[in-house]
């Protein structure tokens, strides 16, 4: 996203009428330094939003959440639970740095904050960076080792480092703590595509895409995997499902692309870890 333009504003000074005719302004009183004091007092003080307005927020459009998220960290700076969600607009924005920042300055104030952990862990790997999100990962679950988000967010970050065994460990580990959650299937099922068991990531795919949890993501990479197998009828059918017809047209493309050149990687930008839910 582009950033935030600043705006000039420019001072127009006007001589008053009066002083243009050499007449003399009465002058004006001054505030007593104790009544502006008390008139600062009784002005009301910003008012953090109340649970169901910032529950309304989830609902709105990355930017519109972004500024809302940073509003609240203005009237609290040691406001958690805003200070992360501001990171994941950010990232979800694709504004990386900014985002690292908010998680950054959250763990500042509040070191064991798992939240703040794992958003940082998923701004690194957003931007492809994933040797910098294992830190705060394994941080996190050293203190929540019983949440299957964190190992299979490693799973990615490993891989996006080519640390392929303990990739595979991490994702197996996830699925242990939660075996029949959609996302922790999808992002396995991603891995074991990526290293060529295309039959294997199909068939957790399309036990992932059962699961009543399933997001349009999960679906969207059992399209993949389809396609990159040859089978581009069925792979479209599942694209129009979620997808608007230019990016169904899109994904198309890059798939016939790939599944006739040697390295996908030459066929276009996109990567394993785009299709991911980190």
């Amino acid at each position: 996203m582009s950033p935030l333009a600043a705006t000039a504003v420019g001072l127009l000074l006007v001589a008053s009428p009066a002083l243009a005719f050499g007449k003399r302004e009465p002058a004006k009183a001054e505030t007593p330094p104790q009544a502006q004091t008390q008139a600062s007092a009784q002005a009301p003080a910003p008012r953090k939003a109340s649970a169901e307005e910032r529950a309304r927020v989830a609902r709105l459009d990355p930017l519109s959440r972004a500024a809302f998220w940073t509003n609240e960290t203005h009237i609290d700076p040691t406001d958690a639970e805003a200070g992360v969600q501001m990171a994941v607009a950010l990232r979800q924005m694709g504004n990386y740095p900014q985002a690292v920042e908010a998680a950054s300055q959250v763990l500042a104030v509040h070191p064991r904050d798992v939240e703040a952990m794992l958003e940082l862990a998923r701004t690194h790997i957003a931007r492809g960076q994933g040797f910098y999100a294992i830190e705060p990962a394994r941080t996190a679950q050293a203190l929540a080792p019983r949440d299957w988000r964190i190992p299979s967010l490693l799973g990615i970050a490993y891989e996006q480092a080519s640390r392929f065994e303990e990739a595979r460990a991490a994702h197996e580990q996830a699925l242990a703590l939660a075996p029949h959650n959609a996302t922790a299937l999808s992002n396995y099922a991603l891995f074991r595509a990526g290293r060529g068991e295309t039959s294997q990531a199909e068939a957790m795919l399309r036990q992932a895409a059962a699961l009543p949890d399933a997001t349009i993501a999960v679906r969207q990479n059992l399209a993949l995997v389809l396609g990159l197998q040859g089978r581009m009828a069925e792979a479209e059918r599942l694209a129009r499902q979620d997808l608007p017809p230019q990016e169904v047209e899109n994904n198309l493309a890059w798939l016939r692309a790939a599944t006739t050149q040697t390295a996908s990687a030459s066929a276009g930008g996109r990567s394993w870890e785009s299709l991911r839910q980190p």
